[in-house]
C-alpha cells in the first residue's frame, strides 16, 4: 500500500482554493503530478513515494472541481484553458527551482498546455494517455451548444448520484476499471467520495459529466505540442479501453522531442494496475540526459 500520510495543505491558485498532497525527498525538482477526470490527487499515492524515495518533490493537486477543491461556483463551467491559470499560479507557489510535470489523460493534457505556454519552465514532461482524443466528425454545432446548456441545468438540479454505502463506491469504480485492484477501488473511495443524503457520493462536481459545446481538433492540439520545448514521454497502455488513434504517430511527432512508452499488463488507469511500473518509467526519464 503506498504512504498514506503525505502532507497535506491548501494553496489558493487563480481565485480558488486547492487543495494539495505533498511527498517531499528534499531534492530541487518538483514533481507535479495532474490527475484525470473525475479522479483526484489521491490516485497518485501508489506512484509518488518511490519518486520522493528517489530524492523528488512531489506534489498533486486535486484539480479544481475534482476532490477537495474548489468548485467553479455557479454561472462557471469546467474548459482545459481554465485549468492552466491554475496550474501556472501553483507552479508559482509550490515548485522549486527545477520542475517536471506528469499527468495522466486530461492531466497530461493539462501538462501540455502549461507547457507549451512556458516552455522555459519544465524540463520534462510525461503524459500518460493524454493525445489519444479522438476528432469527432462535423456535426450541428448550436444543436451541440443547445444540449450542453441543458445537461448543465440537468447537473445542477440533480446534484451528486448517491450510492448506499463505502463498498458500493468502490464497485463503481471497478465497474468502470476492472483492471483495478479491490483494495485500490477502496482506498479511492474512502479518500474520493462524502457522505450524502442515501449514502455516499464521489466529490468531483456533477457538472464535469456533461458533454462540452467544442468539438476536439486535433489542428488546435498540435499548435500547442510544437511549442513544448522539454523533452516529453507519452506513456500508453498495453491493455487500454482508449486504444490510440489511426493517426498517432503523426501526433507523437509534432513534439520536438517525445518518445513513446507501452506500459504492459495497464488499463488507461494505468497507475491503479501498475504504479511500480509507472514510477520506473518516470524515474528512468527524469534521469535521462
Amino acid at each position: 500500500m503506498p504512504d498514506l500520510h503525505p502532507r497535506q495543505r491548501e494553496v489558493v491558485a487563480n481565485g480558488l482554493r486547492h487543495h494539495l498532497l505533498e511527498w517531499d525527498g528534499g531534492g530541487g525538482t518538483t514533481v507535479l503530478c495532474l490527475h484525470g477526470f473525475l479522479d483526484l490527487s489521491w490516485g497518485f499515492a501508489f506512484v509518488a513515494p518511490s519518486l520522493a524515495a528517489a530524492g523528488y518533490h512531489v506534489v498533486a493537486p486535486d484539480l479544481r472541481g475534482h476532490g477537495d477543491s474548489d468548485r467553479i461556483g455557479p454561472g462557471g463551467y469546467y474548459y482545459f484553458m481554465d485549468y492552466v491559470p491554475d496550474v501556472a499560479d501553483l507552479v508559482d507557489q509550490v515548485a522549486r527551482d527545477r520542475l517536471a510535470l506528469v499527468g495522466h489523460s486530461m492531466g497530461g493534457s493539462i501538462a501540455l498546455l502549461y507547457a507549451a505556454t512556458f516552455p522555459e519552465r519544465p524540463e520534462r514532461v510525461v503524459a500518460m494517455e493524454s493525445i489519444h482524443v479522438r476528432e469527432v466528425p462535423d456535426e450541428d454545432l448550436p444543436r451541440r451548444c443547445a444540449d450542453w446548456i441543458e445537461g448543465v441545468r440537468r447537473a445542477r438540479l440533480r446534484g451528486p448520484r448517491a450510492l448506499p454505502s463505502l463498498e458500493a463506491c468502490a464497485e463503481r469504480i471497478r465497474r468502470f476499471d476492472p483492471l483495478c485492484p479491490p483494495e485500490v477501488a477502496l482506498f479511492l473511495a474512502e479518500r474520493g467520495t462524502i457522505p450524502v443524503p442515501g449514502g455516499r457520493a464521489f466529490k468531483h462536481d456533477p457538472v464535469h459529466v456533461t458533454r462540452g459545446p467544442y468539438p476536439y481538433r486535433r489542428a488546435q492540439s498540435e499548435a500547442y505540442w510544437r511549442a513544448v520545448a522539454c523533452p516529453v514521454l507519452l506513456l500508453e497502455a498495453s491493455e487500454t479501453e482508449l486504444p490510440p488513434p489511426p493517426d498517432m504517430a503523426e501526433r507523437a511527432a509534432s513534439f520536438r522531442c517525445a518518445r513513446r512508452q507501452v506500459i504492459s499488463g495497464a488499463g488507461h488507469m494505468m497507475m491503479r494496475h501498475r504504479p511500480d511500473a509507472i514510477a520506473r518509467a518516470v524515474l528512468e526519464f527524469l534521469a535521462s540526459g
